[in-house]
């Protein structure tokens, strides 16, 4: 199964575009999307999502045509919007009854397909009380637990993490890794440690355009170099901030340590190289983002 998406563009006025010229092939697998606020993912994900459609540009499923021939993609689909809403009155069993029959999915096995479900985001306990009542985390995992509903082959997270303790995460991580050989996940998120943990390639994105995409390796090895680590005294952080980017910094007795990452400056004396992470290569690739 292959997503092929060339040249696409979503032009909201003459002056905003959500996506110019974006051209991306997706096979099985976890693709993370990163980048900041406003760099078109939620905009791809609806599009792909056929949510939206795009002013220009061409989106091919296995050669199937999903911008004139939504359906080809919809029976197949699985989708968390970033704003997912629910309805506070009913309980988890009779929410994704509801939304199985929005999807026409049935059959004297979809009880035991919810209490799978249930189970795989630990609302079993909770699932006979009102969704009203729940947290904001329980909240994003019943919207984790419709998205899987109808077994989808393609399957698109906006922001899925979002809410989840720690605990919640890991598992979530392990029920994605366990769809991934036989599904299409597209998923975005601001925490990158979980794009780091989860994704087989990332693609990083800006202003509506793809910067990159690869293998995890391959994002991270291009911010080998570039990041540095420094003892300074605790007085002199503001000025160095001035004239470095300034990626994270630990206190030790009167001293800080900082771990920066060096393009255009000269390396600060007594400064160590240091490992790159995800976060350290996105950093280094969307050079804007504070």
């Amino acid at each position: 199964m292959t997503l092929v998406i060339k040249d696409l563009t979503k032009q909201y006025t003459k002056q905003k575009a959500g996506l110019i010229d974006y051209s991306i092939t997706i096979d099985r697998g976890i693709l993370g999307l990163l980048g900041p606020n406003g760099a078109g993912k939620s905009t791809l994900m609806k599009i792909i999502a056929t949510i939206s459609k795009p002013t220009k540009g061409t989106l091919f499923l296995d050669g199937e045509d999903i911008v004139n021939n939504p359906n080809y993609i919809r029976k197949i689909l699985g989708y968390l919007p970033q704003d997912f809403g629910v309805y506070p009155n009913l309980n988890a069993y009779e929410f994704l009854e509801y939304i199985a029959a929005m999807k026409g999915v049935g059959g004297a096995d979809l009880r035991k397909r919810i209490d799978i479900l249930l189970d795989g985001v630990n609302l079993t306990a909770d699932a006979k009380r009102p969704i009203g009542s729940y947290s904001g985390g329980m909240k994003q995992r019943i919207g984790i637990a419709q998205a899987l509903l109808n077994d989808p082959k393609v399957l698109i997270l906006d922001e899925p993490t979002v809410g989840l303790d720690p605990e919640e995460r890991v598992r979530f991580r392990h029920l994605l890794t366990d769809l991934a050989s036989d599904c299409i996940i597209i998923l975005s998120s601001h925490i990158v440690s979980d794009i780091e943990t989860i994704a087989d390639q990332v693609a990083v994105m800006q202003s509506g355009r793809l910067i990159t995409k690869g293998f995890l390796p391959d994002i991270i090895k291009q911010a080998e170099g570039k990041i540095f680590e420094v003892q300074i005294d605790k007085s002199a952080l503001s000025d160095f901030k001035q004239k470095y980017q300034v990626i994270g910094t630990s206190r030790q007795n009167e001293y800080t340590r900082v771990r920066y990452l060096c393009q255009h400056t000269g390396i600060a004396p007594n400064s160590t190289p240091v490992t790159a992470t995800l976060e350290d290569a996105y950093l280094f690739l969307t050079p804007n983002v504070k």
